[in-house]
């Protein structure tokens, strides 16, 4: 496989997790133009995703006899699906940015959004970094998950005291699930990725196979 195909998907890592961070901070200030120019750039990171599958395709149609190129050039296929949905839930929070949603929330629940964004983004790291070297810690992102997990329920909470307007309330209800879901798709994506040759994935665990 071309290390410019690598480069590529490693440059995804980096845009989704960039998206995630911008329509953060565009939610929490209430910047609706910078919230607008994440929107705006989701078609670029679609665009640059279904150029590196076009790449793909070709690398494996030119691969001969190559079993292990041929299984990670697969995953990688699976990866970039991945990678494209995660880009998605960055633009779902960004439209909520420029429709004024993080003016309208209650500071407690603008805490853990800004919690969520900060798990959510390290996973994303860990993933990309996991990915780079080869070999993922996924009991460690599962870990992470577990506290995204408490915060989507921190937040659901929060929700239900009622301190926000219903319209409101609904939309941070579907924010934690956004967030929720990026942790989700940083742990497939580091199982799909981080597996060495002749590992084989267990009930979710990544082990190696008994001789």
């Amino acid at each position: 496989m071309s290390s410019e195909v690598e480069h590529e998907v490693l440059r995804l890592f980096a845009r989704v997790s960039e998206a995630l961070a911008r329509a953060t901070w565009a939610l929490l200030s209430a910047d609706v133009t910078l919230g607008q120019s994440v929107v705006e750039d989701d078609e670029e990171i679609d665009e640059q995703v279904q150029s590196v599958e076009e790449r793909i395709w070709q690398e494996l149609d030119a691969i001969v006899g190559a079993s292990a190129d041929v299984r990670l050039l697969v995953r990688l296929l699976f990866a970039l699906s991945e990678l494209e949905r995660s880009a998605d839930l960055t633009e779902h929070i960004a439209q909520r940015a420029v429709f004024g949603l993080g003016g309208e929330m209650t500071p407690v629940s603008r805490g853990i959004v800004q919690r969520m964004s900060e798990v959510a983004i390290d996973m994303w790291r860990e993933a990309a970094e996991g990915y780079a070297r080869g070999h993922s810690r996924t009991l460690d992102l599962d870990e992470t998950d577990e506290e995204l997990d408490i915060l989507h329920d921190r937040l659901t909470t929060e929700v239900a005291r009622g301190s926000m307007q219903p319209p409101v309330a609904a939309q941070v209800t579907l924010l934690a699930r956004f967030y929720e879901r990026l942790g989700d798709h940083a742990v497939n994506l580091s199982r799909r990725l981080g597996q060495s040759e002749g590992e084989v994935e267990i009930e979710g665990r990544t082990e190696k196979p008994v001789d």
